[in-house]
């Protein structure tokens, strides 16, 4: 179970990846849209894993390598952007959320 400042750290960082993304979001992913859906940070902060969705989603696993080669950079950008907030900016690992795809899916299963 998360605690509360687990809970804190989360939306902090997703939305302030979010926010990298849309900034530079050409730069990782050129004429796709990434969307950072959901944080899991790690009980003593040190981690975080970041889930994105990628849209339109095909080759969304070139874009999520190509966001991978780039979480170092990524990672920097977070860590100006929450100095003020966090002590230690937490290593950062990229993971496909396709929780809209199976959605799609079973509605297209249960149309026909």
């Amino acid at each position: 179970m998360e605690t509360t400042r687990q809970k804190k750290v989360s939306r902090l960082i997703q939305k302030e990846i979010a926010d990298i993304f849309l900034r530079k979001g050409s730069e990782y992913a050129p004429g796709k849209m990434v969307s950072v859906t959901k944080v899991r940070v790690s009980p003593d902060l040190s981690f975080a894993k970041i889930y994105i969705s990628i849209f339109p989603s095909t080759g969304k696993n070139d874009i999520l390598q190509s966001v991978q080669d780039h979480s170092a950079r990524i990672r920097f950008d977070l860590g100006h952007k929450v100095r003020s907030q966090l002590r230690i900016v937490p290593d950062i690992a990229f993971y496909i959320d396709d929780s809209l795809d199976y959605i799609d899916r079973i509605d297209k299963l249960l149309k026909s």
